[in-house]
């Protein structure tokens, strides 16, 4: 029968099975109790063949730690090169989880899937690319402290007056490096591209040019807003203070939609910044401080904005009126309250402001090109809607001073509410009025502080009925009574 083979034929095909199992048993068995990893492994261009774990390992580890000497040259602003190792930037093997995975090969599956991927081995390599990773928190660092360094902030083309003449200041291109974007391109090279040989990347730095031309600076030659106030009765410290925050507002030049802090220009108010103790107000009483007067400045700035029409953003009265301007016409700034005067260039063109002082008198000039007409006309006009007048004096009685002592004495300011309109006319004609402002000024009484120790029970009676009318002036009168020396005796 064709379904039967002879004995002798089965008894070969027996040893043969017998022989192809023993094979695979041997291999599985071998594969079982061999921790090394296997031939034709590669970690990279590593051969990982015949290392256990722990070998492979360091070997790759080695060479990471090798590739951290490996220097990287990055290009910033203006072309400037700062030189890094790649180590420096945070370099960590990434995957090392490859190790354990090249030591499974041949070690899963049954025994054909075992015996298949041994052999496919000796035909082709197994090859693990190795992950290199980066710290994007060490990169920004370095970028920030080491490659911003070479930022250039863009200078606009600027004014300058000199003897009654304009020159126009050349402006300079900026230059800023764009670290988010930086980091991105450095990872990208360095894990994606690198050939762990020395490189050169270019930084993403961005490009600012600068504001103006020639002949957009050369149409600034018109006053179209000035205005004068005098510190004729100032003294040195004041007179000084007045004086250098002019200085410091002089000369700027602002182009459409530009923003002016008169705070920002003028502050801080130091000693190395130019000023002196003088005189300000200070919650309703006037105390020396750094910069006192410097309100004389803003506020003739702000008359002057006033006069150009420029946008005023932010204006503060003072807490207590003062005697250079009409009440509401004032400006104050101050550190402690947080006062400013801001204003916009709102005009389609840029603007000078030149400031100066003479004859203990304040000037602040505001240059641009005039559109308005001839026939046209601005003003300003204060308005007092209530005269708050002082009490009687405010007089403290001391009694850890002798009789005779007066002192914190401080000047009446009377209390005011008013505002501020602006006018318009064309040809001599009123076209609009309009409310600028309204302010509030606080009534402040004449105040004294008197001593009254003595013992003497009648000069105490004296001294305390005096203080009791309410007038400084009636209490001087009495403490030079009670102070006289004694008449001399005829002999």
């Amino acid at each position: 029968m064709g379904f039967f083979k002879s004995k002798k034929t089965g008894t070969a095909i027996l040893s043969a099975l017998s022989l192809i199992v023993f094979i695979f048993c041997g291999s599985t068995a071998e594969a079982e109790t061999d921790d090394t990893i296997k031939n034709g492994i590669y970690a990279g261009h590593i051969n990982i063949s015949g290392m256990t774990c722990n070998q492979a390992a360091a070997a790759v580890e080695a060479f990471v730690d090798e590739l951290k000497g490996v220097e990287i040259t990055l290009k910033a602003a203006e072309g400037n090169t700062v030189i890094v190792t790649a180590g420096e930037l945070g370099l960590e093997w990434g995957n090392p989880e490859l190790v354990s995975e090249a030591a499974m090969i041949g070690t899963r599956g049954d025994v054909i899937q075992r015996y298949k991927t041994l052999k496919d081995l000796e035909y082709e390599n197994k090859v693990y690319p190795i992950v290199l990773s980066f710290d994007p928190q060490t990169v920004n660092d370095f970028l920030i402290s080491r490659c911003s360094i070479y930022d250039v902030e863009a200078e606009d083309a600027s004014l300058i007056r000199e003897n009654g003449e304009f020159r126009i200041i050349d402006g300079r291109v900026g230059y800023h490096l764009d670290v988010e974007t930086s980091i991105d391109r450095i990872l990208d090279t360095l894990t994606v591209d690198w050939d762990y040989q020395p490189c050169t990347i270019e930084l993403d730095v961005a490009v600012q040019e600068p504001r103006g031309t020639s002949e957009q600076l050369a149409q600034v030659k018109d006053i179209i807003g000035t205005y004068t106030t005098s510190f004729a009765t100032s003294n040195t410290a004041r007179s000084a203070n007045v004086t250098n925050g002019c200085r410091l507002i002089d000369g700027v030049t602002l182009y459409p939609g530009d923003e002016f802090s008169a705070y920002e220009a003028v502050s801080p108010f130091t000693k190395d910044n130019g000023y002196y103790m003088a005189g300000s107000y200070l919650n309703g009483k006037v105390v020396d401080s750094l910069g006192g007067g410097i309100c004389q400045v803003s506020t003739t700035l702000y008359n002057a904005v006033l006069n150009a029409e420029l946008e005023v953003v932010e204006r503060h009265n003072h807490s207590m009126i003062v005697s250079y301007v009409e009440p509401s016409a004032d400006a104050a700034i101050a550190e402690s309250s947080g006062k400013d005067f801001r204003f916009v260039n709102n005009l389609d063109y840029p603007i000078y402001i030149e400031g100066y002082t003479e004859n203990k008198h304040i000037t602040f000039n505001i240059y641009g090109k005039e559109t308005r007409d001839s026939g046209y006309k601005v003003r300003y006009e204060s308005e007092v809607l209530e005269v708050i007048n002082p009490p009687a004096d405010v007089i403290y009685a001391d009694a850890s001073q002798p009789i005779g002592y007066i002192g914190s004495e401080s000047s009446a300011h009377i209390g005011y509410k008013a505002r501020l309109w602006k006018i318009v006319s064309r040809d001599g004609v009123e076209i609009s009025r309009t409310q600028v402002n309204s302010s509030t000024y606080k009534m402040v009484p004449r105040s004294a502080t008197v001593g009254v120790s003595t013992a003497d029970p009648a000069a105490y009676e004296e001294i305390m009925a005096a203080i009791g009318t309410g007038s400084i002036d009636h209490v001087k009168n009495v403490i030079a009574l009670l102070t006289a020396p004694p008449a001399e005796t005829p002999q």
